[in-house]
């Protein structure tokens, strides 16, 4: 499918293939749900129910959402601050997963609302006292500042004359860019950190803002592995196997840090019992640790982290560790406490087609960003000065031989 608009000869294309087909098919599905639940009600739509406010939704659009699209701020930390240029191919595809994983978010929040009709509410009255004003402060200005910074790519081909502008202010906004995310992720941590008694011990802690920091840093680098390995399968691109094993390193490091902490506020607590009790909760904590953190960490720092395979493992387990992290802090975590009051909770099939559908929005926006912007080209300038350098050579050794002919 290819557009092309009269009016600047702008091309626009799109490539249907069968699987694109069914994430359409998910999305439009999804669509007519959220039509259906911002209508009716949640209640229409959703299992939830007063002892089970927070559902699928919460848990996986935007618990799970926000820490997947950390790896936006961690590799722009790497390559923008800390200058690492070998991390340059990656950047921008890991900056748009980011943007895109965040208005999933957005939208998850909207349609997860009781009464979504009042979210402007939060921009008029000043709730500095909740923890979930300050997320939604934050995650609002990250979505804005985020669409901001895409715009340097975006008006290359559309908005030329505005490209100067967000060029000169990439810097401060980059610098936002970082600065935002290590508040609401530690936030969201906070969140279940002040129901002290509700959330299981295992999960539970005084340092849940700072595991939900650090897992959000280190789960970026596993999510940008995987994609790029998808992004491969779709358009072509290929990623050099030592841009991979960097960020495995750097993911490892930081877990290392995460599994530090674990350890010593469980010592501290006393709660190394309740890990190996063998139980549900347990089983699913021990899978969390040893699954998410431990075999990622060996394949990072062993001659596993060397493959294209070994680093793929990497990527699927750091991700399906977080998943799990996230879903035993909500379920698991809190399932003992609210189940004492009646209740019960298990998510209805329009939730599954809703979480499914976004998720499928966000690819296709994906691959047609790709496939009609700069992203995956985008190159280092000290990689484009010895590109120069290159053309400049071999014309004048072109000539040379010509002469000597």
């Amino acid at each position: 499918m290819e557009i092309i608009t009269k009016k600047n000869r702008t091309r626009w294309q799109f490539k249907m293939t069968p699987a694109r087909g069914i994430m359409l098919f998910l999305a439009l599905a999804a669509l007519a749900v959220v039509v259906v639940r911002l209508i009716f009600g949640l209640g229409a739509t959703t299992n939830l129910n007063d002892q089970w406010p927070w559902g699928l939704w919460i848990s996986f659009d935007v618990l799970l959402g926000v820490a997947l699209a950390g790896g936006g701020y961690g590799v722009a930390l790497v390559v923008y601050v800390l200058r690492r240029d070998r991390f340059y191919p990656i950047a921008r595809t890991a900056m748009l997963t980011s943007l895109l994983g965040y208005v999933i978010v957005v939208l998850g929040l909207l349609i997860e609302v009781g009464q979504w009709f009042y979210f402007w509410k939060p921009f008029v009255s000043w709730g500095h006292a909740s923890v979930l004003f300050e997320v939604f402060w934050c995650i609002s200005m990250y979505t804005v500042i985020q669409f901001i910074e895409f715009g340097e790519i975006g008006t290359k081909k559309i908005f030329r004359g505005a490209h100067k502008y967000i060029k000169k202010a990439m810097p401060v906004l980059l610098i936002i860019g970082i600065a935002l995310p290590t508040l609401h992720q530690s936030s969201l941590g906070e969140l279940f950190y002040i129901m002290v008694g509700k959330v299981d011990p295992l999960w539970w802690s005084p340092l849940l803002p700072v595991f939900f920091l650090l897992s959000s840093f280190f789960v970026g680098a596993g999510m940008i592995i995987v994609e790029s390995r998808l992004s491969e399968r779709a358009v072509g691109h290929k990623v050099e196997t030592s841009v991979f094993r960097g960020l495995a390193k750097i993911s490892g490091g930081v877990m290392i840090l995460y599994l530090i902490l674990k350890i010593g506020d469980m010592a501290v607590r006393g709660t190394f019992a309740n890990a190996f009790a063998f139980d549900l909760q347990s089983v699913l904590f021990l899978c969390e640790i040893v699954f998410g953190c431990l075999i990622p960490i060996i394949i990072a720092f062993s001659s596993l982290g060397k493959t294209r395979n070994g680093l793929l493992w990497f990527g699927i387990l750091t991700v399906s560790g977080v998943v799990l992290n996230r879903f035993n802090v909500l379920f698991t975590g809190m399932g003992g406490y609210l189940n004492r009051f009646g209740g019960s909770y298990f998510p209805a099939w329009t939730e599954f087609i809703v979480s499914l559908g976004l998720v499928s929005m966000a690819c296709l926006a994906y691959l047609f960003v790709v496939e009609n912007f700069n992203v995956l080209g985008h190159k280092s300038d000290k990689a484009k000065k010895e590109e120069q350098v290159e053309i400049k050579i071999y014309p004048s050794t072109a000539t040379y031989e010509q002469a000597g002919k």
